[in-house]
């Protein structure tokens, strides 16, 4: 960070007297605090962040200032290598309203890498991320995520061994191993039980795995009771919340079966639990308007039931599908996998949780080509007119909202007022995106959900008007 980066962002921070996910602030006018590691840590292991020293957060945000710059540094540095892995602070030095102000700059670490963590407590206790604008303990289920895709370990092909193979469905079986065969004429030339090991449905000594009975099984909740979809049809916008005439829910169900069961029952749910008009087409038919494109509904669930994760730490958690009066929520246990970054999605070939439970449902055409669904949810609504879909993953759990109205207002004026007071100096939609807490690197998101509907509005505007995508674009606040 160049000094008169770290002076803007004072006076930001100063003007809107907050912090953000991205930024922590410390006082540090006796010294540099004994414990940072913490925040070493939670910055390491989420998106990166700034830790700014001097600026008492909890007296109104007084620059206080720091002594000894440059015991400061040396301080911070060893700190800094205490952390395993080892990660380098860029530090900035600068003058403030007659003070010394410093910041430490940590970097996000590769996926490969994490978690990070204070090698004095060891990776279960020593490991943090960051929520808001707090530094909370990692799970040991958040622990075991990245240590899962560095190790590349495979949940859906866990084995069921006090279950034999008689829990297939053998008509389901054999049809899937026809349509096998019919795509690769050359399997056969093999037994049955090669092919099903190949594809993951048995494990090396013929026990079912996960794969197999969730796609194959006869009823695969029996091992797994909690291995479904919990469907509610909330009576206001809110969870739980009675509406007038003392009712939480409208519907409530539990939906069980093969994945591919589980996708009929999840449609079929919220076909009965949304609005519907009725218009003539232009053929002179009347036909129904459902509220929301049942094609988007559909990819979400589907992506929902083969992206979840299967391990033994989330075998007891649902999916959860929750339809309120303005919006549908579709959550599963298992946050983004890989490297994959939010605004990626749907953009760029992702690493993928279970191959095996995709690949079969490639095969049985219950899902079409891989990477496609995450476009056709976005291109359904836009067909629709509704808002884009909002994604979200927070500590293990992934989450789609779907927006019924055409221009759902949410931004608050809290919100809107800190964005005005940030713009008063022209921004870049990445420093935008940074400062608010979201991926600076691809900040379609946020520039979408929040700044184009105030650049609309009138509040905010482009400095370039005529080429909204130039490379020297900025936005400011329209006085």
């Amino acid at each position: 960070m160049q000094t008169k980066e770290l002076i803007n962002l004072i006076d930001n921070i100063v003007s809107l007297k907050t912090e953000t996910n991205n930024i922590e602030f410390k006082k540090a006018k006796d010294g540099v605090p004994e414990n940072l590691y913490d925040t070493f840590s939670s910055f390491s292991n989420t998106s990166g962040g700034i830790i700014i020293f001097g600026v008492d957060e909890k007296n109104n945000y007084d620059i206080c200032g720091i002594t000894n710059p440059d015991i400061f540094q040396k301080k911070i540095t060893e700190q800094s290598l205490m952390m395993e892995p080892k990660i380098r602070p860029i530090i900035t030095i600068c003058e403030y309203d007659g003070k010394i102000i410093a910041s430490a700059e940590i970097p996000e670490l590769d996926v490969f890498n994490k978690p990070c963590y204070y090698s004095g407590k060891g990776k279960m206790k020593g490991s943090y991320i960051r929520v808001g604008d707090a530094d909370l303990p990692m799970t040991d289920y958040e622990i075991y995520s990245f240590n899962a895709f560095k190790y590349k370990t495979e949940d859906e092909l866990r084995s069921k061994e006090r279950i034999e193979k008689d829990i297939f469905n053998e008509i389901s079986i054999n049809a899937f191993l026809d349509k096998i065969i019919s795509i690769k004429p050359n399997l056969i030339n093999l037994d049955k039980d090669t092919i099903l090991k190949m594809n993951g449905i048995i494990d090396k000594n013929n026990y079912p795995t996960v794969c197999g009975i969730l796609n194959f099984g006869k009823y695969p909740q029996i091992f797994s009771p909690n291995l479904d979809i919990v469907a509610v049809r909330c009576s206001t916008n809110d969870y739980g919340v009675e509406d007038q005439n003392g009712i939480r829910f409208l519907d409530n169900k539990r939906l069980d079966g093969t994945i591919s069961e589980m996708l009929k029952l999840a449609i079929s749910f919220v076909i009965n639990n949304i609005k519907k008009a009725t218009r003539i087409n232009d053929s002179g038919i009347r036909e129904d308007v459902l509220e929301y494109p049942i094609k988007a509904i559909r990819e979400i669930i589907l992506n929902a039931l083969i992206h979840r994760d299967y391990s033994m730490h989330t075998e007891n958690e649902p999916i959860r599908l929750t339809i309120f009066d303005d919006r549908i929520e579709i959550s599963n246990p298992g946050g983004l996998y890989g490297r994959l970054s939010l605004d990626e999605l749907g953009k760029v070939h992702s690493d993928i949780r279970n191959p095996f439970i995709a690949s079969i449902l490639e095969i049985l055409e219950v899902t079409e080509n891989r990477y496609s669904g995450i476009p056709t949810i976005y291109a359904e609504m836009k067909k629709a007119g509704l808002m884009e879909p909002k994604f979200e993953s927070v500590r293990g759990t992934f989450k789609v909202t779907l927006y019924n109205s055409k221009k759902t207002d949410i931004i608050n004026g809290d919100f809107v007022s800190k964005i005005k007071a940030y713009c008063k100096t022209p921004r870049t939609k990445e420093s935008l995106a940074k400062f608010f807490g979201y991926d600076e690197k691809h900040p379609a998101y946020f520039i979408n959900s929040y700044v184009i509907p105030l650049i609309e509005q009138g509040i905010l505007a482009y400095t370039i008007p005529n080429k909204p995508k130039s490379k020297n674009q900025k936005i400011y606040t329209v006085e």
